[in-house]
């Protein structure tokens, strides 16, 4: 068997491997496969609205996704995306409101905000993990929670006391018009155009430059790195800051996109951490993750039709979506035992 047909196998066979599982589940609880199945469908098909909320719930998952994938693919784990989310989503919406300037200025520049406030939240970790050699997932899990109070302290102080930030302004928002009235009214917005550029961004920055060579080179082996005459102390920052800029971006989409403002959150919004999931599911790799992404948002958002059409419950919903990633993120498996049958057929032979 060729590569590059057990390369498309992988990935077919593990879904169809968790859809089976998770039919078993739902049969088990007493529910109809079918009925869920279809429902499922139709949350993410069923019509133009459904389909252009499932491209908005994609997007950020495409920046936290790139978040973690770039701190993999330089040697570290980034665990704090979720709070340099966070924080992104704070200043984009801040700046959102507090100024008013032309479009072709404002957007840009509470975009920009959000990219500086999440690589300024991943540059303490990025710091004390190259001068002090800290381990970074410590310290971006107790940054996240810090993010999180710091952040509804800000809304606090700045609404006076109130829930949510006030709304931004039209000149600093990624709302369209056109894409709300072809998906029948949805919070579909640009924000997935930024997302495909960042795509490309990393893929380039990673590929085809010097610097993602040698940040690439100090996450494979620092003291080769070292030796080689890398800056490494710099080149982990770097790696951190440029980790923390993509997931402050993510926290802009849904400031500028979604929701127009920042409310103060109860718990943390998950798709920092789901990025994780994002990464693992895309193998690290620019173009996978934007794979990963679509796949996890589209279970996500086609997840909540389930308990409306089909009764299954949100319990059951959730176990059937990780089911379905899990095999996903399985494929080494698959792909070794299709790799030993193609052995044994060869061996026969």
């Amino acid at each position: 068997m060729s590569k590059r047909t057990t390369n498309i196998l992988v990935p077919v066979i593990s879904i169809i491997l968790g859809l089976i599982v998770g039919a078993i589940v739902m049969l088990v609880s007493g529910f109809s496969p079918v009925d869920g199945y279809i429902a499922l469908w139709n949350g993410v098909f069923g019509n133009s609205y459904n389909i252009g909320e499932t491209i908005r719930q994609i997007t950020p998952y495409v920046f936290a996704g790139l978040a973690v994938a770039f701190a993999f693919r330089t040697g570290l784990f980034n665990i704090g995306v979720e709070g340099q989310l966070i924080v992104g989503w704070l200043a984009a919406a801040y700046v959102g409101y507090a100024f008013d300037l032309p479009k072709i200025i404002h957007l840009p520049l509470a975009l920009l905000a959000a990219a500086v406030a999440g690589g300024l939240w991943a540059l303490i970790p990025g710091l004390l993990k190259a001068k002090l050699q800290v381990h970074e997932v410590i310290v971006t899990i107790m940054m996240n929670y810090i993010a999180l109070h710091v952040a509804n302290a800000a809304i606090t102080a700045l609404s006076d006391g109130g829930e949510k930030t006030e709304k931004i302004h039209d000149s600093a928002s990624l709302r369209s018009p056109f894409f709300e009235s072809i998906t029948d009214y949805s919070r579909l917005h640009w924000g997935f155009v930024i997302a495909i550029i960042a795509v490309i961004v990393m893929w380039f920055l990673l590929e085809k430059t010097t610097r993602g060579f040698e940040l690439k080179s100090v996450g494979f082996n620092q003291h080769a790195s070292d030796y080689a005459g890398m800056n490494v102390s710099k080149n982990i920052v770097l790696a951190m800051v440029i980790s923390g800029i993509f997931a402050g971006l993510g926290g802009a989409m849904e400031a500028l996109g979604t929701f127009g403002n920042i409310s103060k959150m109860t718990a943390f919004t998950g798709i920092g951490f789901d990025g994780i999931a994002v990464a693992l599911l895309g193998a690290n790799q620019p173009f996978g993750v934007l794979l990963g992404a679509i796949l996890f948002g589209s279970l996500k958002n086609g997840g909540l039709n389930m308990p409306n059409e089909a009764g299954i419950p949100v319990e059951i919903v959730s176990i059937v979506i990780a089911l379905i990633i899990f095999f996903v993120a399985s494929g080494y498996i698959i792909r070794i035992t299709l790799e030993r049958l193609s052995k044994k057929k060869k061996e026969e032979k």
